[in-house]
Protein backbone atom coordinates (compact mmCIF):
# COMPACT_ATOMS: atom_id res chain seq x y z
CA UNK A 1 0.00 0.00 0.00
CA UNK A 2 2.80 2.44 0.73
CA UNK A 3 4.63 1.85 -2.63
CA UNK A 4 1.46 2.33 -4.56
CA UNK A 5 1.23 6.09 -2.59
CA UNK A 6 4.75 6.95 -3.45
CA UNK A 7 3.81 6.52 -6.75
CA UNK A 8 0.69 8.38 -7.02
CA UNK A 9 2.69 11.28 -5.53
CA UNK A 10 5.97 10.88 -7.98
CA UNK A 11 3.07 11.02 -10.87
CA UNK A 12 1.22 14.22 -9.79
CA UNK A 13 4.19 15.57 -9.13
CA UNK A 14 5.91 14.78 -12.70
CA UNK A 15 2.72 15.63 -14.08
CA UNK A 16 2.84 19.21 -12.24
CA UNK A 17 6.17 20.05 -13.52
CA UNK A 18 5.44 18.85 -17.12
CA UNK A 19 2.72 21.69 -17.02
CA UNK A 20 4.68 24.35 -15.73
CA UNK A 21 5.19 27.26 -18.28
CA UNK A 22 9.20 27.07 -19.62
CA UNK A 23 10.79 29.60 -20.24
CA UNK A 24 11.69 30.49 -24.15
CA UNK A 25 14.99 28.58 -25.76
CA UNK A 26 16.91 32.36 -26.00
CA UNK A 27 15.60 33.11 -22.66
CA UNK A 28 18.78 34.94 -20.41
CA UNK A 29 19.74 33.19 -17.77
CA UNK A 30 18.22 33.90 -14.28
CA UNK A 31 20.46 36.49 -12.33
CA UNK A 32 21.45 35.34 -9.25
CA UNK A 33 19.77 36.53 -6.19
CA UNK A 34 22.38 39.34 -4.42
CA UNK A 35 21.38 40.18 -0.44
CA UNK A 36 19.16 43.66 -0.37
CA UNK A 37 21.32 46.51 1.09
CA UNK A 38 19.66 47.32 4.67
CA UNK A 39 16.31 49.54 4.48
CA UNK A 40 16.64 52.90 4.63
CA UNK A 41 17.37 54.28 8.23
CA UNK A 42 19.44 51.65 8.93
CA UNK A 43 22.87 52.29 10.79
CA UNK A 44 23.69 48.42 10.14
CA UNK A 45 25.65 47.27 7.29
CA UNK A 46 25.34 44.53 5.39
CA UNK A 47 28.66 42.64 5.09
CA UNK A 48 28.03 41.09 1.61
CA UNK A 49 26.44 43.47 -1.00
CA UNK A 50 27.69 45.90 -3.59
CA UNK A 51 26.38 48.23 -6.30
CA UNK A 52 27.46 48.57 -9.69
CA UNK A 53 27.88 50.98 -12.25
CA UNK A 54 29.46 52.24 -15.41
CA UNK A 55 31.44 55.35 -15.88
CA UNK A 56 34.45 57.03 -18.07
CA UNK A 57 37.07 58.83 -17.81
CA UNK A 58 39.48 60.89 -19.73
CA UNK A 59 43.07 60.10 -19.01
CA UNK A 60 46.05 61.97 -21.04
CA UNK A 61 43.33 62.41 -23.68
CA UNK A 62 42.58 59.05 -24.15
CA UNK A 63 38.69 57.89 -23.00
CA UNK A 64 38.99 55.00 -20.45
CA UNK A 65 35.47 53.15 -19.76
CA UNK A 66 35.40 51.56 -16.62
CA UNK A 67 33.19 49.79 -14.30
CA UNK A 68 32.80 51.07 -10.46
CA UNK A 69 31.73 48.38 -7.47
CA UNK A 70 31.09 49.77 -4.22
CA UNK A 71 30.32 47.51 -1.69
CA UNK A 72 31.58 45.59 1.54
CA UNK A 73 33.33 41.46 1.70
CA UNK A 74 33.19 39.66 4.79
CA UNK A 75 35.42 38.88 7.17
CA UNK A 76 35.53 35.69 8.49
CA UNK A 77 36.67 33.42 11.65
CA UNK A 78 38.34 30.32 11.86
CA UNK A 79 34.89 28.57 12.43
CA UNK A 80 33.07 30.37 8.90
CA UNK A 81 31.32 33.06 11.06
CA UNK A 82 30.98 36.74 9.87
CA UNK A 83 32.99 38.88 12.54
CA UNK A 84 32.96 42.49 10.06
CA UNK A 85 32.53 43.69 6.60
CA UNK A 86 34.93 45.80 4.91
CA UNK A 87 34.12 48.44 2.95
CA UNK A 88 35.42 48.41 -0.79
CA UNK A 89 35.49 50.66 -4.05
CA UNK A 90 37.08 48.78 -6.78
CA UNK A 91 37.65 49.91 -10.57
CA UNK A 92 37.99 47.67 -13.27
CA UNK A 93 39.05 49.38 -16.89
CA UNK A 94 36.23 47.13 -19.72
CA UNK A 95 37.99 47.83 -22.56
CA UNK A 96 40.92 45.40 -21.68
CA UNK A 97 41.72 42.93 -24.01
CA UNK A 98 44.04 40.85 -21.70
CA UNK A 99 42.36 40.99 -18.31
CA UNK A 100 45.30 38.37 -17.01
CA UNK A 101 47.86 40.80 -18.00
CA UNK A 102 45.98 43.20 -16.22
CA UNK A 103 47.91 44.65 -13.17
CA UNK A 104 46.06 45.45 -10.06
CA UNK A 105 46.81 48.03 -7.74
CA UNK A 106 45.88 47.41 -3.66
CA UNK A 107 44.98 50.40 -2.24
CA UNK A 108 45.44 51.78 1.37
CA UNK A 109 45.60 55.04 4.07
CA UNK A 110 46.81 55.14 7.23
CA UNK A 111 45.98 56.12 10.90
CA UNK A 112 45.72 53.82 12.01
CA UNK A 113 42.27 54.34 11.96
CA UNK A 114 41.65 56.17 9.01
CA UNK A 115 39.45 55.35 5.81
CA UNK A 116 41.19 55.00 2.19
CA UNK A 117 39.03 57.86 1.41
CA UNK A 118 42.67 60.39 0.60
CA UNK A 119 44.33 58.93 -2.48
CA UNK A 120 41.11 57.77 -3.67
CA UNK A 121 39.75 60.74 -4.35
CA UNK A 122 42.72 62.83 -4.66
CA UNK A 123 45.36 60.73 -6.08
CA UNK A 124 44.95 57.55 -8.11
CA UNK A 125 41.52 56.91 -8.49
CA UNK A 126 39.38 58.58 -11.81
CA UNK A 127 37.48 61.39 -9.37
CA UNK A 128 39.26 64.15 -7.72
CA UNK A 129 37.74 66.55 -5.41
CA UNK A 130 37.45 69.67 -6.00
CA UNK A 131 40.41 71.92 -4.09
CA UNK A 132 42.72 75.01 -5.68
CA UNK A 133 46.65 74.35 -7.34
CA UNK A 134 48.12 74.26 -4.04
CA UNK A 135 45.28 71.66 -2.14
CA UNK A 136 42.69 73.99 -0.58
CA UNK A 137 39.49 73.78 0.04
CA UNK A 138 36.83 75.69 -2.31
CA UNK A 139 33.42 75.74 -2.21
CA UNK A 140 31.03 74.54 -3.83
CA UNK A 141 32.05 70.77 -2.77
CA UNK A 142 32.79 68.50 -5.17
CA UNK A 143 34.12 66.25 -7.35
CA UNK A 144 35.56 66.21 -11.48
CA UNK A 145 37.39 63.87 -13.51
CA UNK A 146 41.04 63.08 -12.74
CA UNK A 147 42.91 63.74 -16.04
CA UNK A 148 46.12 61.78 -14.37
CA UNK A 149 44.52 58.72 -12.70
CA UNK A 150 46.80 55.36 -13.38
CA UNK A 151 43.28 53.72 -14.52
CA UNK A 152 44.78 53.38 -17.77
CA UNK A 153 47.23 51.18 -16.89
CA UNK A 154 45.57 49.26 -13.95
CA UNK A 155 42.49 48.24 -12.11
CA UNK A 156 42.55 49.96 -8.32
CA UNK A 157 40.95 48.54 -5.20
CA UNK A 158 40.36 50.75 -1.80
CA UNK A 159 39.87 49.30 1.01
CA UNK A 160 38.97 50.50 4.35
CA UNK A 161 39.89 48.51 7.27
CA UNK A 162 37.41 47.93 10.01
CA UNK A 163 35.61 50.89 11.87
CA UNK A 164 36.79 52.84 9.14
CA UNK A 165 34.93 54.10 6.16
CA UNK A 166 31.52 52.42 6.23
CA UNK A 167 33.62 49.13 7.32
CA UNK A 168 32.14 47.61 10.47
CA UNK A 169 32.37 44.52 13.25
CA UNK A 170 29.62 42.36 12.85
CA UNK A 171 30.26 40.29 15.76
CA UNK A 172 29.95 42.55 19.10
CA UNK A 173 32.03 39.52 21.02
CA UNK A 174 34.78 39.71 19.00
CA UNK A 175 37.76 41.06 20.90
CA UNK A 176 38.42 44.24 19.24
CA UNK A 177 42.34 42.60 19.21
CA UNK A 178 41.54 40.78 17.09
CA UNK A 179 41.71 44.08 14.38
CA UNK A 180 43.44 46.31 16.27
CA UNK A 181 47.04 45.87 16.41
CA UNK A 182 49.87 46.00 13.42
CA UNK A 183 49.91 42.20 13.37
CA UNK A 184 46.45 41.53 13.64
CA UNK A 185 45.60 44.24 10.96
CA UNK A 186 48.11 42.47 8.43
CA UNK A 187 46.76 39.15 9.19
CA UNK A 188 42.86 39.47 9.05
CA UNK A 189 43.40 41.96 5.57
CA UNK A 190 45.51 39.17 3.51
CA UNK A 191 42.80 37.42 4.65
CA UNK A 192 40.56 39.74 2.72
CA UNK A 193 42.49 40.36 0.56
CA UNK A 194 42.34 36.92 -0.84
CA UNK A 195 38.79 36.25 -0.88
CA UNK A 196 38.98 39.69 -2.90
CA UNK A 197 41.08 38.14 -5.59
CA UNK A 198 39.21 34.92 -5.56
CA UNK A 199 35.86 36.70 -6.49
CA UNK A 200 37.13 38.99 -8.39
CA UNK A 201 39.28 36.05 -10.67
CA UNK A 202 42.74 38.71 -10.19
CA UNK A 203 45.05 35.83 -9.72
CA UNK A 204 46.45 36.17 -12.64
CA UNK A 205 47.12 39.72 -12.64
CA UNK A 206 50.47 41.45 -11.71
CA UNK A 207 49.90 43.50 -7.93
CA UNK A 208 50.81 46.13 -6.27
CA UNK A 209 50.33 47.45 -2.77
CA UNK A 210 49.96 50.97 -2.01
CA UNK A 211 49.88 52.69 1.31
CA UNK A 212 50.65 56.05 2.82
CA UNK A 213 51.20 57.01 6.19
CA UNK A 214 50.27 54.09 8.45
CA UNK A 215 49.29 52.49 5.23
CA UNK A 216 52.89 51.64 4.30
CA UNK A 217 53.25 49.74 7.84
CA UNK A 218 50.25 47.81 6.55
CA UNK A 219 51.44 47.11 3.46
CA UNK A 220 54.88 46.33 3.99
CA UNK A 221 53.77 43.74 6.78
CA UNK A 222 50.68 42.54 3.95
CA UNK A 223 54.06 42.06 1.54
CA UNK A 224 55.22 38.96 3.57
CA UNK A 225 51.72 37.78 4.85
CA UNK A 226 50.41 37.22 1.15
CA UNK A 227 53.25 35.46 0.53
CA UNK A 228 53.92 33.26 3.40
CA UNK A 229 50.48 32.80 4.09
CA UNK A 230 48.90 32.97 1.22
CA UNK A 231 51.11 32.08 -1.96
CA UNK A 232 50.39 35.26 -3.38
CA UNK A 233 53.02 36.91 -4.78
CA UNK A 234 53.47 40.76 -6.02
CA UNK A 235 55.33 42.82 -8.08
CA UNK A 236 55.43 46.04 -6.50
CA UNK A 237 54.89 48.08 -3.09
CA UNK A 238 54.44 51.64 -3.12
CA UNK A 239 55.26 53.42 0.23
CA UNK A 240 53.77 56.99 0.07
CA UNK A 241 55.37 58.96 3.22
CA UNK A 242 56.41 56.31 5.06
CA UNK A 243 56.33 55.16 8.28
CA UNK A 244 59.87 54.18 9.87
CA UNK A 245 58.69 50.30 9.51
CA UNK A 246 60.07 49.28 12.75
CA UNK A 247 63.30 50.11 11.86
CA UNK A 248 65.42 51.03 15.04
CA UNK A 249 66.13 55.32 15.27
CA UNK A 250 65.77 55.70 18.86
CA UNK A 251 68.53 58.34 20.05
CA UNK A 252 71.10 60.46 18.73
CA UNK A 253 69.95 58.94 15.07
CA UNK A 254 65.57 60.23 15.72
CA UNK A 255 67.46 63.67 16.77
CA UNK A 256 69.54 63.91 13.80
CA UNK A 257 67.46 63.14 11.12
CA UNK A 258 65.00 65.74 11.32
CA UNK A 259 67.32 68.48 10.15
CA UNK A 260 66.67 68.08 6.61
CA UNK A 261 62.96 68.82 6.77
CA UNK A 262 62.85 71.81 9.21
CA UNK A 263 65.34 72.85 6.36
CA UNK A 264 62.87 72.42 3.28
CA UNK A 265 60.30 73.92 5.62
CA UNK A 266 62.56 76.83 6.47
CA UNK A 267 62.80 77.51 2.73
CA UNK A 268 59.82 77.08 1.74
CA UNK A 269 58.53 79.99 3.90
CA UNK A 270 61.70 82.49 2.95
CA UNK A 271 62.77 82.45 6.55
CA UNK A 272 66.63 81.19 5.58
CA UNK A 273 69.42 83.51 5.26
CA UNK A 274 70.64 84.94 1.67
CA UNK A 275 73.30 82.04 0.63
CA UNK A 276 70.87 79.25 1.27
CA UNK A 277 67.58 81.25 0.23
CA UNK A 278 68.92 81.86 -3.44
CA UNK A 279 69.43 77.96 -4.25
CA UNK A 280 66.56 76.44 -5.36
CA UNK A 281 65.50 73.30 -2.52
CA UNK A 282 66.78 70.52 -4.11
CA UNK A 283 70.37 72.01 -4.82
CA UNK A 284 70.36 72.66 -0.88
CA UNK A 285 69.15 69.75 0.74
CA UNK A 286 72.09 67.67 0.01
CA UNK A 287 74.50 70.25 1.69
CA UNK A 288 72.14 69.90 4.98
CA UNK A 289 72.11 65.91 4.39
CA UNK A 290 76.01 65.44 4.43
CA UNK A 291 76.01 68.22 7.66
CA UNK A 292 72.98 65.90 9.12
CA UNK A 293 75.13 62.18 8.79
CA UNK A 294 78.90 63.86 9.18
CA UNK A 295 78.66 66.15 12.01
CA UNK A 296 75.39 66.64 13.25
CA UNK A 297 74.97 63.04 14.16
CA UNK A 298 78.56 62.33 15.70
CA UNK A 299 78.05 65.36 17.98
CA UNK A 300 74.32 64.61 19.28
CA UNK A 301 76.34 61.19 19.99
CA UNK A 302 79.05 62.63 22.48
CA UNK A 303 75.55 64.25 24.17
CA UNK A 304 76.88 66.39 27.16
CA UNK A 305 80.75 65.24 26.50
CA UNK A 306 80.48 67.11 23.13
CA UNK A 307 83.70 69.98 23.11
CA UNK A 308 81.57 73.16 24.20
CA UNK A 309 83.22 74.80 21.42
CA UNK A 310 82.40 72.51 19.30
CA UNK A 311 78.77 72.47 20.33
CA UNK A 312 78.45 75.88 19.46
CA UNK A 313 79.49 75.44 16.38
CA UNK A 314 77.34 72.90 15.28
CA UNK A 315 74.28 74.86 17.12
CA UNK A 316 75.39 77.91 14.79
CA UNK A 317 74.98 75.41 11.51
CA UNK A 318 72.11 73.76 13.29
CA UNK A 319 70.25 77.09 13.44
CA UNK A 320 71.58 78.32 9.77
CA UNK A 321 69.95 75.48 8.46
CA UNK A 322 66.79 75.17 10.27
CA UNK A 323 65.61 79.05 10.43
CA UNK A 324 65.67 78.49 14.41
CA UNK A 325 67.53 80.50 16.85
CA UNK A 326 70.89 79.27 17.98
CA UNK A 327 70.07 80.13 21.51
CA UNK A 328 66.26 77.59 20.70
CA UNK A 329 69.21 75.24 19.70
CA UNK A 330 71.73 75.12 22.61
CA UNK A 331 68.69 75.33 24.89
CA UNK A 332 67.30 71.81 23.15
CA UNK A 333 71.07 70.43 23.35
CA UNK A 334 71.42 70.38 19.48
CA UNK A 335 67.52 68.64 19.17
CA UNK A 336 64.63 71.09 18.56
CA UNK A 337 61.71 68.70 19.37
CA UNK A 338 59.85 68.94 15.91
CA UNK A 339 56.43 70.60 17.69
CA UNK A 340 58.80 73.29 18.82
CA UNK A 341 60.03 73.72 15.68
CA UNK A 342 55.85 74.26 14.34
CA UNK A 343 55.10 76.57 17.00
CA UNK A 344 58.68 78.30 16.81
CA UNK A 345 59.42 79.02 13.17
CA UNK A 346 57.02 82.05 12.67
CA UNK A 347 56.54 82.58 15.57
CA UNK A 348 57.31 86.25 15.44
CA UNK A 349 54.83 86.41 12.64
CA UNK A 350 51.98 85.01 14.52
CA UNK A 351 51.66 81.61 12.80
CA UNK A 352 52.10 78.24 13.53
CA UNK A 353 53.11 75.52 10.79
CA UNK A 354 51.44 72.13 10.12
CA UNK A 355 52.43 69.43 11.24
CA UNK A 356 51.56 66.74 8.16
CA UNK A 357 52.66 69.82 5.70
CA UNK A 358 54.12 72.67 7.01
CA UNK A 359 53.45 75.02 4.13
CA UNK A 360 49.71 75.40 6.08
CA UNK A 361 49.46 78.34 8.04
CA UNK A 362 47.51 77.82 11.86
CA UNK A 363 46.59 80.25 14.53
CA UNK A 364 47.04 79.92 17.85
CA UNK A 365 45.57 81.83 21.34
CA UNK A 366 48.90 83.07 22.62
CA UNK A 367 52.43 83.07 20.83
CA UNK A 368 53.73 81.63 23.60
CA UNK A 369 54.13 77.97 24.17
CA UNK A 370 56.06 74.88 22.66
CA UNK A 371 53.18 73.24 20.98
CA UNK A 372 50.67 74.19 18.27
CA UNK A 373 47.32 74.37 19.41
CA UNK A 374 45.58 72.46 16.17
CA UNK A 375 47.00 70.51 13.12
CA UNK A 376 46.21 73.31 10.42
CA UNK A 377 46.89 71.41 7.89
CA UNK A 378 44.40 68.48 9.02
CA UNK A 379 41.30 70.33 9.75
CA UNK A 380 41.92 72.07 6.06
CA UNK A 381 41.70 68.30 4.96
CA UNK A 382 39.08 67.44 7.01
CA UNK A 383 37.07 70.56 5.23
CA UNK A 384 38.15 69.36 1.88
CA UNK A 385 37.43 65.57 1.88
CA UNK A 386 34.80 65.03 4.03
CA UNK A 387 31.35 66.18 1.74
CA UNK A 388 32.85 65.25 -1.37
CA UNK A 389 33.63 61.51 -0.15
CA UNK A 390 29.96 61.48 1.27
CA UNK A 391 28.40 62.72 -2.19
CA UNK A 392 30.32 60.55 -4.51
CA UNK A 393 29.39 57.56 -2.86
CA UNK A 394 26.16 57.84 -2.21
CA UNK A 395 24.89 60.10 -5.07
CA UNK A 396 27.85 58.71 -7.98
CA UNK A 397 28.27 55.33 -6.92
CA UNK A 398 25.10 54.72 -5.84
CA UNK A 399 25.34 53.44 -2.73
CA UNK A 400 22.73 54.07 -0.21
CA UNK A 401 23.52 53.99 3.32
CA UNK A 402 22.81 55.98 6.46
CA UNK A 403 25.85 54.67 8.16
CA UNK A 404 28.46 57.51 9.24
CA UNK A 405 31.13 57.01 6.50
CA UNK A 406 34.15 57.17 9.49
CA UNK A 407 36.84 59.50 8.03
CA UNK A 408 38.53 58.70 11.20
CA UNK A 409 37.10 55.54 13.12
CA UNK A 410 37.63 54.06 16.86
CA UNK A 411 40.63 51.60 16.63
CA UNK A 412 42.89 51.99 19.79
CA UNK A 413 44.21 50.55 22.02
CA UNK A 414 46.16 49.44 18.90
CA UNK A 415 48.67 46.87 19.54
CA UNK A 416 52.12 48.37 18.42
CA UNK A 417 53.77 45.01 20.21
CA UNK A 418 55.89 42.35 17.93
CA UNK A 419 56.20 44.97 15.05
CA UNK A 420 58.88 44.34 12.51
CA UNK A 421 57.21 44.93 8.98
CA UNK A 422 60.33 46.56 7.43
CA UNK A 423 62.43 44.04 8.33
CA UNK A 424 58.74 41.48 6.83
CA UNK A 425 59.29 43.96 3.38
CA UNK A 426 63.20 42.86 3.55
CA UNK A 427 61.87 38.81 3.63
CA UNK A 428 59.33 39.26 0.85
CA UNK A 429 61.61 41.28 -1.67
CA UNK A 430 64.80 38.82 -0.97
CA UNK A 431 61.96 35.74 -1.20
CA UNK A 432 60.83 37.60 -4.97
CA UNK A 433 62.91 38.70 -7.60
CA UNK A 434 60.48 40.14 -8.95
CA UNK A 435 59.66 42.70 -5.97
CA UNK A 436 60.24 46.33 -6.11
CA UNK A 437 59.41 49.42 -3.72
CA UNK A 438 58.98 52.90 -4.46
CA UNK A 439 59.10 55.17 -1.93
CA UNK A 440 57.27 58.73 -2.44
CA UNK A 441 57.91 61.60 -0.11
CA UNK A 442 57.21 65.37 0.60
CA UNK A 443 59.78 67.59 1.44
CA UNK A 444 57.37 69.61 3.82
CA UNK A 445 56.13 66.61 5.86
CA UNK A 446 56.71 66.47 9.54
CA UNK A 447 55.46 63.42 10.78
CA UNK A 448 56.70 60.96 8.23
CA UNK A 449 59.93 63.49 7.02
CA UNK A 450 61.47 62.82 3.72
CA UNK A 451 64.75 61.96 4.98
CA UNK A 452 63.42 59.74 7.67
CA UNK A 453 62.11 57.82 4.41
CA UNK A 454 65.57 57.75 2.95
CA UNK A 455 66.89 56.40 6.29
CA UNK A 456 64.43 53.63 6.03
CA UNK A 457 64.90 53.16 2.71
CA UNK A 458 69.33 52.75 3.07
CA UNK A 459 68.05 50.24 6.07
CA UNK A 460 65.70 48.20 5.15
CA UNK A 461 68.47 45.84 3.50
CA UNK A 462 71.56 46.90 5.14
CA UNK A 463 73.34 44.49 3.11
CA UNK A 464 73.00 46.45 -0.04
CA UNK A 465 71.43 43.30 -2.35
CA UNK A 466 68.40 45.01 -3.12
CA UNK A 467 69.21 48.18 -3.16
CA UNK A 468 68.67 48.50 -7.08
CA UNK A 469 64.85 47.45 -6.39
CA UNK A 470 64.00 50.02 -4.25
CA UNK A 471 63.66 53.81 -5.60
CA UNK A 472 63.04 57.43 -4.23
CA UNK A 473 60.88 60.04 -5.26
CA UNK A 474 60.77 63.42 -3.80
CA UNK A 475 57.33 66.10 -3.86
CA UNK A 476 57.59 69.92 -3.18
CA UNK A 477 54.61 69.30 -0.59
CA UNK A 478 53.40 67.58 2.50
CA UNK A 479 52.12 64.08 3.48
CA UNK A 480 49.15 64.23 0.83
CA UNK A 481 52.05 64.82 -1.98
CA UNK A 482 49.35 64.88 -4.79
CA UNK A 483 46.92 67.71 -3.18
CA UNK A 484 49.53 70.26 -5.10
CA UNK A 485 48.55 69.99 -9.00
CA UNK A 486 52.13 69.98 -10.16
CA UNK A 487 53.21 67.28 -7.59
CA UNK A 488 49.39 65.16 -8.47
CA UNK A 489 50.40 64.74 -11.89
CA UNK A 490 54.18 64.10 -11.57
CA UNK A 491 53.72 61.52 -8.88
CA UNK A 492 50.97 59.54 -10.90
CA UNK A 493 53.65 59.69 -13.52
CA UNK A 494 56.06 58.23 -11.48
CA UNK A 495 53.60 55.34 -9.98
CA UNK A 496 52.78 54.67 -13.94
CA UNK A 497 56.36 54.17 -14.81
CA UNK A 498 57.27 52.18 -11.82
CA UNK A 499 54.24 50.30 -12.56
CA UNK A 500 55.42 50.08 -16.29
CA UNK A 501 59.21 48.97 -15.07
CA UNK A 502 58.04 46.51 -12.72
CA UNK A 503 56.09 43.98 -15.42
CA UNK A 504 58.56 41.42 -16.11
CA UNK A 505 58.78 40.41 -20.21
CA UNK A 506 57.17 37.89 -21.20
CA UNK A 507 58.58 34.75 -20.21
CA UNK A 508 61.11 36.20 -17.99
CA UNK A 509 61.49 33.84 -14.73
CA UNK A 510 61.62 35.06 -11.29
CA UNK A 511 65.36 33.87 -10.46
CA UNK A 512 68.31 35.45 -9.28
Amino acid sequence: MKKLLLLVVACHTIIWLNAQPKPPKDAPPAKEEKPAPPPSGSRVLNPDFNVVTEHAVNIKGQRVPYRATAGSIPVWDDDGKIIAGLFYTYYERTDVKDRDGRPLVISFNGGPGSASVWMHIAYTGPVLLQIDDEGYPVQPYGWKENPHSILDVADIVYIDPVNTGFSRIIDKNVPTSRFFGVNADIKYLAEWINTFVNRTNRWASPKYLIGESYGTTRVSGLALELQNTHWMYLNGVILVSPTDLDIERDGPVNGALRLPYFAATAWYHKVLEPSLQSKDLTAMLPEVEEFTVNELLPSITRGGFLDESRKKAIAAKVARYSGISEKTVLQNNLIVPVPLFWKELLRDKGYTIGRLDSRYLGLDKRDAGENPDFNAELTSWLHSFTPPINMYLREELKYKTDLKYNMFGPVYPWDRTGGKTGENLRQAMAQNPWLKVMIQSGYYDGACDYFNAKFSMWNIDPSGKLKDRLSFEGYRSGHMMYLRREDLIKANDDLRRFIKESLPKPGQPAKY
